[in-house]
């Protein structure tokens, strides 16, 4: 089994990979990070830069958990290749990483985080930064 998490260069998106990391060490399982977005780097903030992925992966290698990182971008759906990529894997847990929300949009988390939620066949771990 695996832990896998979805991955944005934003304080939600570290938060999320911290989390992995220390789930991923809990169980003794691998853990695959996905980097997913509906754009490419000019057009989409969330889609992580060569920097970004340096700064992940030097990370990842000092936690010392078995790792795997993915890149996608120009995807039409970010939550569903989160979900696909857990049902690849058959992920124990997917770990997403929240940003604060208003009162109005603590209604929704928001449209990949919550289709996330609704899709998924392994049990999603919510981390706030």
């Amino acid at each position: 089994m695996t832990v896998v998490c979805g991955f944005v260069p934003t304080a939600e998106g570290r938060a999320a990979v911290r989390a992995a990391v220390d789930e991923a060490s809990r169980r003794g399982e691998d853990l695959v990070v996905l980097n997913t977005t509906r754009g490419d780097a000019p057009v989409d903030p969330r889609f992580a830069t060569q920097e970004d992925l340096d700064e992940l992966e030097a990370m990842l290698g000092e936690s010392g958990v078995p790792f795997t990182l993915e890149t996608r971008g120009n995807g039409p759906n970010p939550a569903a290749d989160v979900v696909a990529l857990a049902t690849k894997h058959d992920a124990s847990v997917i770990v997403i990483g929240l940003r604060r929300r208003s009162p109005t949009g603590k209604l929704i988390f928001g449209s990949t985080a919550q289709q996330i939620l609704l899709d998924a066949d392994a049990p999603v771990l919510a981390v706030k930064a």
